[in-house]
């Protein structure tokens, strides 16, 4: 099983440009990891252009994982459906790019949390493939009807059939707006955790500045040993399990994604060539 680790965005991990207070580019980014998160495509989507220049900064293992628009996770609900089919239509165009180079990890799915376990979305879990195709897809639910006993079973042979990947998302687990870590292998082919931080008044904090206090939090030792014994012994193995780590309200994301990396002592293959001023970082 191969293991993949990566952030959020790349330019907000000061870490790994000796804590220079500046944005890091993505080709310092992709130096010390193998993929990154991009939440741009969830707003609006970008040009073509621009992922050809994202592509043209990092080497051709390097991989993407993007967020699904917000139409297409219906954050708002009752969209016609013709116009939301051509929505998916235009995304797929968009990410041509990635799919032809073969840098596309997966597209992600992060469902708001009054998506629940109804026989409609469950139904449009299933347009959802039909509309993507074999692309790789992930989801993950904010809401506790897909975990709830009795139902879980089902969702975890749902997505099997559907090939999703089941995200394992760890956040404050006992707050009305969030979902237990269930690791799972729904998809032989990818398992992804992303972690956002278990800051649990920051979670539910609905003022202004939720963005700043929702993934204000940095994993113990403790914490990522956790994790750490959760991947070694998930059954069966897919061939590859990716780490997203989205604590980043306070910078915490790079440094716990390193951390993790030595306590699990894992080399990433496929890196940038490191900058000569690099070359010492670590």
């Amino acid at each position: 099983m191969k293991i993949t680790m990566g952030m959020t965005t790349w330019t907000e991990h000061p870490v790994l440009i000796h804590n220079e207070q500046r944005p890091v580019t993505l080709n310092e980014y992709a130096q010390h990891f193998p993929m990154v998160e991009v939440d741009t495509f969830f707003y609006a989507l970008p040009q073509v252009t621009t992922i050809q220049n994202w592509l043209a900064q990092v080497p051709p293992a390097f991989q993407f994982i993007i967020k699904a628009n917000q139409k297409m996770t219906l954050h708002q609900r009752n969209q016609e459906r013709g116009e939301l089919e051509r929505v998916f239509q235009q995304y797929r165009r968009t990410i041509a790019p990635l799919i032809a180079t073969g840098q596309l990890k997966t597209i992600l799915f992060q469902f708001p949390p009054y998506f629940d376990a109804t026989v409609r979305d469950f139904s449009y879990l299933r347009l959802i493939r039909a509309w993507l195709g074999n692309l790789p897809i992930a989801v993950e639910f904010r809401n506790q009807t897909w975990y709830k006993a009795g139902i879980l079973d089902s969702v975890l042979a749902f997505c099997r059939e559907l090939n999703f990947t089941l995200v394992a998302a760890d956040e404050p687990h006992d707050t009305p707006t969030s979902v237990p870590f269930v690791l799972a292998t729904t998809n032989s082919d990818l398992v992804m955790l992303r972690l956002h931080g278990r800051n649990r008044k920051g979670w539910d904090n609905q003022g202004k500045e939720w963005r700043k206090t929702r993934t204000l939090y940095r994993y113990s030792s403790e914490e990522l040993d956790f994790f750490k014994q959760q991947i070694e012994t998930l059954q069966p193995q897919p061939k590859e399990l990716c780490v997203v780590f989205n604590n980043n309200s306070a910078k915490d994301a790079a440094p716990n994604a390193l951390s993790l990396q030595k306590m699990m002592n894992i080399n990433f293959s496929g890196l940038a060539p490191k900058s000569p001023e690099q070359l010492d970082l670590f």
